[in-house]
């Protein structure tokens, strides 16, 4: 794995895998007992995913949460309690949403890059690579040394040390191939001027590029504000920023160099869940009060015919 530390400039490291036992398994349980609620919530999302890919008739295959969760000594099941189905289709419908973009990117720009912000113990590199995308994950401190001790990772993986707010992570990513910016489970743990600050940077950065994320609803943020529990009843970090689908265009509207913003379709699952998922927009109760998934488009309009949409996925604006 390529190690970048955005606080001490530009240095590489080469690093081999390493295996959970003795030591390493200690400093797992350590750090993780002590992250802040934000970064915690990334082995929350690993246990979910992990639960769901164990189905035989899961919606997510993810051999790589399922290896994590078996091997990590951390008691998930005390922690977080026991996983929900409910809870864990909709968070790997979520995760296969991003792949199903991600992967759409790599159709149309094979020697992309993807550059995944806040990726916590996302194994998204693994389900969707090409053999040829080059792939950046920006990340805390604390994240980016557990990624770096549990997960295997090869000479087109670059880790980047650096909080997604201080914009110095941009400096030195070559856009010739292509940018994807994505951000599962992120921004809504940001104000809505940093929401914004970052986007902007992202958009003058990468011209041409594009960026994905998924937002809470405003309801669902000023609820996780006041302290209520979350799905599951596990009680998440607070949101600060929440989005609604007219705000969409409010968000377009305010950053010049975005050229579009249009939701993407969630994929479809199983059963009850599933359906609603997908079609919760066309729910009354919901259509205003549910998870986005929002795809920018930054710069030059042209670049709508790089992107044909394959069967299933599909967007709204």
């Amino acid at each position: 794995m390529t190690e970048w530390d955005a606080d001490a400039g530009v240095s590489y490291k080469r690093r081999g895998s390493l295996r959970l036992f003795g030591g390493l398994v200690w400093k797992v349980w350590e750090m993780s007992t002590d992250l802040p609620g934000v970064s915690e919530t990334s082995l929350w999302t690993l246990y979910h995913r992990a639960a769901e890919a164990g189905r035989t008739n899961t919606v997510l295959p993810d051999p790589q949460a399922v290896r994590l969760v078996s091997e990590l000594c951390f008691p998930f099941r005390e922690h977080f309690g026991k996983p929900r189905a409910w809870v864990a289709q909709a968070i790997a419908l979520r995760a296969l949403t991003f792949d199903r973009v991600v992967k759409q990117f790599l159709t149309t720009h094979p020697d992309g890059t993807v550059i995944a912000l806040g990726e916590g113990l996302e194994t998204q590199f693994w389900r969707v690579d090409n053999g040829r995308v080059q792939w950046i994950t920006v990340d805390l401190a604390d994240q980016i040394e557990l990624r770096r001790q549990v997960l295997p990772h090869g000479p087109r993986q670059v880790a980047v040390t650096c909080d997604v707010r201080d914009h110095r992570w941009m400096n030195g990513i070559h856009s010739a191939g292509g940018v994807l910016v994505t951000a599962q489970g992120l921004l809504m743990y940001l104000e809505h001027d940093h929401v914004t600050e970052l986007i902007t940077a992202c958009a003058e950065a990468f011209p041409g590029a594009t960026m994905v994320f998924d937002t809470v609803s405003r309801r669902f943020s000023a609820r996780s504000r006041r302290g209520g529990k979350g799905p599951g009843g596990y009680r998440l970090p607070p949101m600060p920023w929440g989005m609604d689908p007219p705000a969409r265009r409010e968000l377009q509207a305010s950053i010049p160099a975005v050229s579009t913003a249009e939701e993407v379709a969630w994929a479809p699952g199983r059963g009850l869940v599933g359906y609603l998922t997908s079609h919760a927009g066309q729910v009354p109760q919901l259509r205003n009060n549910r998870p986005l998934i929002t795809r920018l488009r930054f710069g030059r309009t042209e670049d709508e015919a790089e992107y044909p949409k394959p069967s299933g996925l599909s967007s709204r604006p």
